[in-house]
């Protein structure tokens, strides 16, 4: 809601959530999505490039209709110039308060440049009720057996890949080097991808390769203190 969601003023009215996100924008599922889906809308905005754009992500926006504009259940604003995290306690598009884009697995560079170098946004369906730094929120349970939000685990450098090519070598890659951090709940062991009509051709061999890939696999970084606050 509005009290977990940053401020961007219209320079005349009221309306304090003024993101200059276009009408067009796509959103996850399609127009046609259920209205209750995550409805994720992402979007960058390049004025200030290259270092200093500015990411909107919307969690849960409805199809814009007339000059209305959108409205979505929350609205997060990311300065890509700045590593500052959201205000501890918040929410964002994602449970974890992590924004969205940056953990998606793209397809220019794992089909094209043939490197992801970054950490991947992965889900689980149930989480313990604390978060760890980069993370600010948490939506989980008591139960200290689940893994908090922000928690990052890494493929351990054992698993053998010298069977596995293409793009599910880029993506094992990066998840030994970089490892996937966990964003929001859901499916479990669940990444995600842009949506780009080029994965097509490659979509039966990563599904049959990351079918070889387990837990276990997975050895969990210790990267600072669980937060309950």
């Amino acid at each position: 809601g509005p009290t977990e969601s940053d401020k961007l003023p219209c320079p005349t009215g009221s309306n304090q959530f003024c993101y200059p996100i276009p009408l067009t924008a796509p959103i996850e599922g399609g127009p046609s999505a259920a209205t209750d889906s995550d409805r994720h809308v992402l979007y960058i905005d390049t004025a200030g490039a290259p270092a200093n754009c500015t990411l909107y992500e919307l969690y849960n926006a409805q199809n814009p209709t007339g000059t209305s504009g959108w409205t979505a259940a929350n609205g997060a604003i990311f300065h890509l110039g700045s590593n500052t995290l959201r205000t501890e306690g918040w929410t964002s598009a994602d449970a974890a308060g992590l924004p969205i884009l940056p953990g998606l697995v793209r397809f220019d560079e794992t089909v094209n440049q043939g490197e992801i170098r970054h950490a991947i946004r992965f889900t689980v369906s149930k989480s313990y009720q604390g978060y760890i730094h980069p993370a600010t929120h948490a939506a989980g349970s008591s139960s200290a057996s689940l893994p908090p939000m922000g928690v990052r685990v890494r493929l351990k450098a054992s698993f053998d890949t010298s069977s596995f090519s293409g793009p599910t070598l880029v993506i094992l890659t990066a998840m030994k080097k970089y490892g996937m951090i966990l964003a929001d709940n859901g499916s479990n062991w669940y990444f995600s991808g842009e949506s780009h009509e080029g994965w097509a051709p490659y979509m039966d061999d990563l599904l049959t390769g990351f079918r070889q890939v387990h837990g276990s696999d997975f050895e969990t970084v210790d990267t600072g203190p669980v937060l309950t606050n």
